[in-house]
């Protein structure tokens, strides 16, 4: 039979119950944060972007005027940037430092010049 006594017991156990369970790793997954790059003719903008180790970022890649290539081979990313559409890429970086990114797709003299660096914080 239940009774008040128990009635009030299991109400003081309910907050510890849920406490618990959020504490054993059922949280929520971290957000993820949105940088956005633009490329245009010989430039990135930004053309210095940051982040942390373990923090899921994605990278909303544009183009102003041209195809254009985008490639971070520390992180093993390549994709094409098709004018009027923004392409996505997601990565979680496991380490720190300094990993630069480039046009990969020759757009004209000062291509070699298009490039960026993530700097990645411990």
């Amino acid at each position: 039979m239940i009774n008040r006594r128990t009635t009030l017991r299991w109400l003081a156990a309910a907050p510890v119950a849920s406490g618990l369970a959020a504490a054993v790793g059922l949280a929520a997954e971290p957000a993820v944060r949105e940088i956005r790059i633009s490329a245009k003719k010989f430039e990135f903008t930004p053309s210095s972007v940051t982040a942390r180790v373990g923090e899921p970022v994605m990278l909303l890649l544009s183009s102003e005027d041209r195809i254009h290539g985008f490639k971070m081979p520390d992180f093993n990313l390549r994709t094409d940037i098709v004018p009027g559409v923004v392409t996505a890429v997601q990565l979680t970086p496991d380490r720190a430092g300094s990993f630069s990114y480039f046009c990969d797709i020759f757009c004209g003299d000062g291509h070699e010049d298009m490039g960026g660096t993530m700097l990645v914080e411990g």
